[in-house]
């Protein structure tokens, strides 16, 4: 009987903590605009570390660094991932800004002290309820040299330069308006007087 009263009170502990955690996040609602709170962001990495196989944590990069692999990441991550990572690693972007949970910021601790292994796997996989896609082509692969290379450049972010920020925003990828402007200078640089750069209809902010 004894045990039977312990459970009793376990359940309406639980059922009470899952109440009190449900009106809270409707009494703030659902957007996107919130920061996860303590509770919630420290839930999460617990979950993350769970959710990444111990062989997976284990693997060791096969790539070794260089300024070549580091060129190739540096690419790679301008083109793909600084859109929500911003080419810094900080997240501070307009999409990072509007996902839930935001994006880590790369150069902290949080992510410098995984392991190889864990950006590897989260590099392929991506993250469930996040924004954090899967880049993988197929589950199970441990060999994909461009996700060891972007490992490599995530090591590298703490200490980036402002000279390689420079050449990774000429890296990342153009919007339309941005790629229309381009096209209207090159053709007012070949002669066409109807394509100035000044003829925009171009909202500046």
């Amino acid at each position: 009987m004894k045990r039977i009263g312990l459970l009793v009170i376990l359940l309406v502990l639980i059922v009470g903590a899952v109440a009190t955690a449900g009106a809270y996040v409707l009494s703030r609602g659902f957007s996107a605009r919130d920061e996860p709170t303590a509770v919630e962001a420290f839930v999460a990495r617990r979950l993350r570390h769970m959710g990444i196989p111990s062989r997976a944590r284990g693997l060791a990069n096969p790539v070794p660094p260089g300024p070549e692999v580091t060129g190739r990441a540096m690419a790679h991550f301008a083109d793909h991932c600084a859109s929500c990572h911003g080419n810094d690693g900080r997240g501070d972007t307009l999409i990072g800004r509007g996902l839930y949970p935001k994006p880590p910021n790369m150069t902290q601790s949080g992510t410098q002290q995984l392991s190889d292994g864990e950006l590897y796997y989260i590099i392929e996989n991506g993250v469930r309820l996040t924004g954090m896609p899967a880049f993988g082509e197929e589950a199970g692969n441990d060999e994909n040299k461009e996700s060891w290379e972007l490992v490599h450049f995530i090591r590298h972010l703490p200490t980036i330069t402002d000279e390689e920020l420079a050449a990774m925003k000429n890296m990342n990828p153009k919007s339309p308006m941005e790629l229309e402007r381009e096209e209207r200078i090159r053709r007012f640089l070949q002669g066409d007087d109807s394509q100035t750069p000044a003829n925009s209809h171009e909202h500046h902010h």
